[in-house]
């Protein structure tokens, strides 16, 4: 019997207190350890976002343009008191028009000297001042992405734009939304005025400075803006409007003109892209896409060239007729020109 029992001893297994991994397999990391690492890839993750966000804004080489924002003219509706000429009319600010009094508007509204005069009811209207709300829509697509040499990337020159336009907005004590794009609407982030709101945004731009991926489709983006932004002022969109008809743009842009936007068009693009490279074989990928095609760059060039300055005319041209403003500017020139024709001191060559 004994001898049975010291048999089973030395045949039996022991269960060991914790599960083993499979063979060939490292065991799994502890759970306090695994959750370490984790947040330290969070932490330099938020560092480097907070960093690239900072980046974007030079408030030293801005502080020149602030005293001068005041020039920007724009009409814009608000029941705050402000800088900015409104089409609203209310009763105080600069006078604007009589009106034929109708049933309903308030008596108190009535010019009386005038009914003396003329035995006419008519009320007095005023164009008040109001503060301002810039919406900035920045594409983030693939294209965007594009950078040659020592040259800035087109969406890292669009975030520093937006960057700059979004700070002397708020240093007015105005407002501005941004909104970022591609296919469709990647983020929006609503008006607001504050400091804290400013560095939402930066951090929000981060995107299409260093992220810029996927494909666009800028009418799309816009139609899903006419639900995100309702109060009226100017929107300011900064792409590089390649693969896009200049007329379906301007469509997409109506109902915002019919509700009195001032709407301004920043067209950004690289050198490169308005010319062919002198080489015998070339193999263009699309960004977006992934697509490539192998060309011989000198059987296409003249064409090529003829199409694109044919496609910023055509952008020019349908902007003086939908009464849009829309300025062409290129990375290797500094991005302050985008600056300037914004404030209306310098027009851009287009």
């Amino acid at each position: 019997m004994a001898e049975a029992q010291q048999k089973a001893k030395a045949g039996a297994t022991l269960t060991p207190r914790f599960p083993t991994a499979a063979a060939g397999t490292p065991p799994p990391l502890p759970t306090k350890t695994y959750a370490t690492i984790r947040d330290s890839v969070v932490e330099a993750k938020e560092r480097l976002n907070l960093k690239q966000a900072a980046e974007l804004l030079d408030e030293a080489e801005l502080s020149r343009f602030k005293n001068l924002i005041i020039f920007a003219k724009v009409a814009v509706e608000s029941r705050f008191q402000g800088r900015h000429k409104s089409p609203d009319l209310g009763g105080g600010g600069e006078f604007s028009e009589y009106l034929a009094y109708q049933p309903g508007l308030p008596v108190q509204a009535i010019d009386w000297h005038v009914y003396a005069r003329s035995r006419k009811l008519v009320i007095r209207r005023y164009r008040q001042e109001t503060d301002m709300d810039v919406h900035l829509l920045v594409d983030a697509s693939g294209s965007m992405a594009y950078q040659r040499g020592q040259r800035e990337a087109k969406g890292l020159r669009a975030a520093r734009i937006a960057a700059a336009l979004a700070y002397l907005m708020l240093k007015q004590r105005d407002k501005a939304s941004m909104t970022l794009f591609a296919e469709r609407v990647l983020e929006h982030i609503p008006t607001g005025g504050t400091r804290r709101h400013l560095m939402t945004m930066l951090r929000s731009l981060v995107r299409p400075a260093h992220a810029a991926v996927g494909r666009t489709d800028l009418p799309a983006a816009i139609h899903e803006c006419e639900r995100l932004i309702r109060r009226r002022g100017r929107l300011v969109v900064l792409s590089d409007f390649l693969g896009h008809d200049p007329e379906v743009v301007f469509e997409s842009l109506g109902p915002f003109i019919h509700r009195g936007f001032e709407i301004l068009l920043m067209q950004l693009t690289d050198p490169d892209e308005m010319t062919l490279p002198d080489v015998p074989l070339a193999r263009f990928l699309d960004m977006e896409t992934g697509e490539s095609i192998e060309v011989e760059p000198a059987e296409i060039r003249e064409e090529y060239e003829a199409r694109m300055r044919a496609k910023i005319a055509a952008f020019a041209a349908g902007g003086a007729r939908h009464r849009i403003e829309f300025c062409a500017f290129d990375t290797a020139s500094p991005y302050r020109e985008a600056i300037e024709a914004y404030l209306g001191f310098r027009r851009a060559k287009v």
